[in-house]
């Protein structure tokens, strides 16, 4: 069996919990995911994936003109006038289905 090595790290709780569930589904134990991170981080000598900031910053009350903020309330009735809508029921039942919680 190869020599291993401790690596401690703080996550939020609910990070932790749904990542969990993802890798149970998966069949892959936290140390192993873990390990198998680390391993690319070193084949691609960089972060696995890509990161970088969002294109377009995520809408901030604060930020909006009251035309602006208007502007987005009236996006937001066009949705409900056009049926483009979900239950809170729906959204919990996807949120079980995609990160089993």
């Amino acid at each position: 069996m190869a020599r291993t090595s401790n690596v401690f790290a703080r996550v939020e709780p609910e990070v932790k919990e749904q990542a969990e569930a993802v890798l149970n589904q998966l069949g892959i134990p936290m140390s192993n995911a873990v390990g198998m991170f680390l391993r690319q981080v070193v084949l691609q000598r960089g972060i696995p994936f890509e990161v970088k900031l969002p294109s377009e910053a995520p809408l901030a009350y604060g930020s909006l003109t009251k035309e602006q903020f208007n502007a987005e309330i009236n996006k937001g009735m066009a949705d409900i006038e056009n049926g483009r809508v979900y239950s809170a029921d729906e959204i919990e039942a996807e949120m079980r289905k995609d990160y089993g919680v």
